[in-house]
């Protein structure tokens, strides 16, 4: 009996330190249980206790600096979603380069992309997209057409007109090849946007919360721009 006690009184002080609330019979059930060996101990259900986590917490889980992404959305949202676009942009083209376009890799291509998703998908999307959704508020079935409806009718030109402008700034084009560009192509992108992303925004404006936006696009459009970055550069 002396060695059970000294065995059970660490054991007692330690739950007690967890927040383990012991009940007054706690004695006697360590009693019964080490009579009979194959008894269960019974203890009560710790209410507050340093070894269980705070729900209300967001954590990374299982995907590496998850949690410091969504820190970063929170303290510097229009840095963070440029830095996004910035990686769905310059993924999109590598792909595009590795398994579509072959040849050698076009390092100047490569960072032209890579920089039009940091200065302007991913700011312009920050601010289209708090606009949109304070404008049109709600997820039911109404909201979401609009927004899409939004989007796609109007958004969608514009964004391409700028995308067509941007390549030819950048490669020294004039304005008349710049503008011939975008009567050429400008359709054939939207058509191209138009078997997407309709879909993809009503999953986008019904489930996706504000600040994940850009991250779930850029998450789809890395196979989006695989085809702008080979529309936007051929000759």
């Amino acid at each position: 009996m002396k060695l059970t006690a000294i065995l059970v009184a660490p054991l007692l002080v330690a739950t007690s330190a967890f927040g383990v609330q012991q009940p007054a019979s706690s004695v006697s059930v360590h009693k019964r249980a080490s009579q009979n060996p194959l008894a269960k101990p019974a203890f009560r259900k710790a209410e507050k206790s340093a070894l269980f986590r705070d729900p209300t917490v967001t954590r990374g889980g299982a995907v590496p600096g998850w949690a410091a992404y969504n820190e970063q959305l929170d303290k510097n949202p229009l840095t963070a979603k440029a830095c996004t676009s910035l990686v769905g942009w310059a993924l999109g083209d590598l792909l595009a380069q590795i398994f579509i376009a072959g040849g050698p890799f076009d390092m100047k291509r490569f960072i032209t992309l890579s920089i039009f998703g940091f200065i302007y998908h991913g700011p312009s999307g920050h601010y289209f997209y708090n606009w949109l959704d304070s404008k049109v508020e709600g997820t039911d079935a109404k909201a979401v057409f609009t927004k899409v409806a939004i989007d796609q009718v109007f958004w969608c030109p514009i964004f391409m007109s700028v995308f067509f402008a941007y390549l030819g700034l950048v490669n020294g084009d004039g304005f008349a090849a710049i503008g011939s560009k975008i009567r050429t192509d400008l359709l054939s992108a939207c058509q191209g946007s138009w078997k997407v992303w309709p879909i993809v925004h009503a999953v986008n404006f019904k489930f996706i919360s504000n600040k994940h936006r850009l991250v779930f696009i850029n998450g789809v459009q890395i196979a989006f721009n695989m085809f702008l970055s080979i529309i936007g550069t051929k000759s």
